[in-house]
């Protein structure tokens, strides 16, 4: 038999976090522990509204499951018995955890990934003006990052971009416009973004409107993070997309993951991975994932005042000295 114990946490930021939906100050998170003979898995998932999620609703689907941890249900049985997002990550975080620890392995060698010794990221500049935005990417390039995801909105986008470039001749820069632009005009963005030297746009029309991305050929990659979230979606993202991001908190963990890493490069997809707001618990579950990505986004816990102990080591651009 199994125990199980779920409990919300609030993590303040240090600055606040500004994208195209809005600003937050904190990251709230839900912890799964799951506990057998003496020995105790963890996993976090931050809910997320824009996909219909709360606290209240991730701890009523782990409440919901409690019977099914404490039988013994598998990961694998967990991704027909619940719907991805962020309780299944949750709890499929917390039985890669708790089998590392009853295995005496850790999470590279239970995923059969061998562990590279650092990992280069982005760093986010999250959204202001274009001063703001220009001073934030040289800070963030002075301090060693070298990938900068820039946040943008429907407004002044050349205005930023131009003065981020100018900040930061030599930066990689990758766009993401969280769903913000329009078909109008699209293509001429597009443009703009590639002759500013802009490595990949993200997202840039709403998940589930965005068929215009089939009319022009892309001078950038373009890639799918609101309209990916499982294997299932990748049929229709092949005319549209160039790339995936992968957060565990949308595929439900990192067994759905793992396995639609694999199934989009099949498909011809360049893999992103991604986080939100979260601490260095939710990353250590996703970093198997890395070695195979072409773009790393894991900076979540590096906006936090505090982040969780003993968490990941984490310089500006990059997670360093990493555990095999």
């Amino acid at each position: 038999m199994r125990d199980m114990r779920f409990y919300p946490e609030a993590w303040p930021l240090h600055t606040a976090f500004v994208i195209a939906r809005g600003s937050r100050t904190e990251a709230r998170v839900v912890v799964v522990e799951i506990e057998q003979q003496g020995v105790r898995g963890t996993g976090e998932c931050t809910p997320y509204p824009r996909y219909g999620e709360s606290e209240e609703s991730v701890m009523a689907q782990l409440a919901e499951m409690a019977p099914a941890i404490a039988q013994g249900i598998t990961r694998e049985q967990l991704l027909a018995q619940m719907p991805a997002g962020a309780a299944r990550n949750a709890l499929d975080s917390a039985l890669w955890d708790l089998e590392c620890r009853l295995h005496g392995q850790s999470l590279w060698q239970r995923s059969g990934v061998a562990a590279p010794a650092h990992i280069r990221m982005a760093q986010t500049v999250s959204i202001g003006t274009p001063e703001a935005m220009a001073f934030a990417a040289r800070e963030l390039e002075r301090q060693g990052a070298t990938l900068l995801k820039i946040k943008l909105d429907d407004h002044y986008i050349s205005e930023r971009l131009v003065a981020i470039r100018a900040a930061v001749p030599q930066a990689t820069l990758i766009v993401d416009a969280n769903e913000s632009w329009q078909a109008e005009g699209l293509a001429a963005r597009c443009q703009l973004l590639a002759d500013l030297g802009v490595a990949m746009l993200e997202q840039p029309l709403p998940a589930g409107d965005d068929a215009a991305l089939e009319h022009f050929i892309h001078p950038l990659p373009i890639c799918a993070d609101e309209s990916c979230h499982t294997r299932a979606d990748l049929p229709r993202l092949a005319q549209r997309y160039q790339m995936i991001n992968i957060k565990l908190d949308k595929t439900g963990g990192l067994t759905e993951a793992l396995a639609l890493a694999q199934a989009a490069r099949e498909q011809g997809f360049d893999i992103m991975l991604g986080c939100m707001l979260c601490t260095s618990r939710a990353i250590s579950a996703a970093l198997p994932l890395a070695p195979a990505a072409r773009f790393v986004d894991l900076d979540g816990p590096t906006w936090l005042a505090r982040d969780v102990e003993p968490g990941l080591a984490f310089e500006c651009g990059a997670i360093v000295d990493i555990a095999p």
